[in-house]
């Protein structure tokens, strides 16, 4: 579909009302479009997830200026459905990532900062010596 404001358009057409009744929740789909201006920013909310985000963070239902109540969860199929014309999940998201090896790497952090483990002395760590995380960029 394109705009969110074509998406709040559809809405009124579907639920009544105005545009600007629907067009905070559509906005809020598209707010990814901060960090990544292709249809690749889709991947953060565009999915059932989100869907389920985009209730919780507007409510349940939303009522529009004639009155009518409308539940969001529609209003966030109906965005999804008019840009790919299925709902898709996290997962089919995901699979389309490459991974890469920096992806894969972690620190052992837990060496460091567990909070039953014994130091060498038989103290507990963080007890008399302070402890510090390593480099991340000396890898």
């Amino acid at each position: 579909m394109g705009h969110c404001y074509h998406h709040a358009l559809s809405s009124a057409r579907k639920w009544g009302g105005t545009a600007d009744d629907y067009l905070p929740l559509h906005q809020w789909f598209d707010e990814s479009k901060e960090i990544i201006a292709d249809f690749r920013h889709r991947a953060l909310r565009h999915h059932a997830q989100g869907i389920f985000e985009l209730e919780r963070t507007f409510g349940a239902t939303i009522t529009i200026s004639t009155g009518r109540i409308v539940p969001a969860r529609l209003i966030g199929e109906q965005h999804v459905l008019e840009d790919f014309g299925f709902i898709p999940s996290f997962a089919d998201w995901v699979r389309c990532i490459r991974p890469e090896p920096w992806m894969g790497r972690a620190q052992p952090i837990h060496t460091l900062v567990a909070p039953f483990a014994a130091a060498p002395d038989g103290k507990p760590d963080g007890e008399g010596r302070s402890q510090s995380l390593p480099d991340p960029s000396a890898a």
